[in-house]
């Protein structure tokens, strides 16, 4: 298999402009990507490795770099239960150097979160969704279960 690097950069290029585009955030990438790497990142924090994996398998290879970038598997996970805490979660994996991209308002840190788990179904299986989902404590179901049918 040859590695086209120059191909998953466009690829990377075209996602970030098109998911900046639909979380309303105009031409600015940077803030688009910083919101969906602190999503990911707190995503992957509160979920199973193997779920992690499982999802990884599923991302296109632009998005795997950002899902593992500074990962470390810990055998302790966040008690996260519910969506304050979540939103709390993404905050804290947001560059510290823009702590206003997600605002001091919850609703429109969830706003963000919602968008992004739908966008993210253009690259995810429902199937796998709804195993994401069913790992999720009972009050952060509703993130991605209010997102799979759309």
């Amino acid at each position: 298999m040859a590695l086209n690097f120059n191909q998953y950069a466009t690829e990377g290029n075209t996602f970030l402009k098109e998911y900046t585009k639909e979380m309303n955030l105009g031409t600015d990438t940077d803030k688009g990507g910083r919101i969906f790497t602190a999503i990911m990142r707190a995503l992957r924090d509160i979920i199973p490795p193997e779920e992690s994996l499982q999802l990884i398998a599923q991302l296109p290879m632009f998005l795997k770099g950002v899902y593992v970038n500074g990962w470390n598997i810990k055998k302790q996970k966040p008690k996260i239960k519910h969506m304050p805490e979540f939103v709390e979660l993404v905050r804290q994996h947001d560059n510290p150097a823009a702590g206003g991209d997600f605002g001091e308002d919850d609703d429109l840190a969830e706003r963000y979160i919602d968008t992004t788990f739908i966008y993210l179904r253009k690259y995810i299986s429902l199937g796998e969704m709804e195993d994401i989902r069913d790992g999720l404590p009972k009050d952060l179901k509703s993130m991605i279960y209010s997102n799979l049918m759309f």
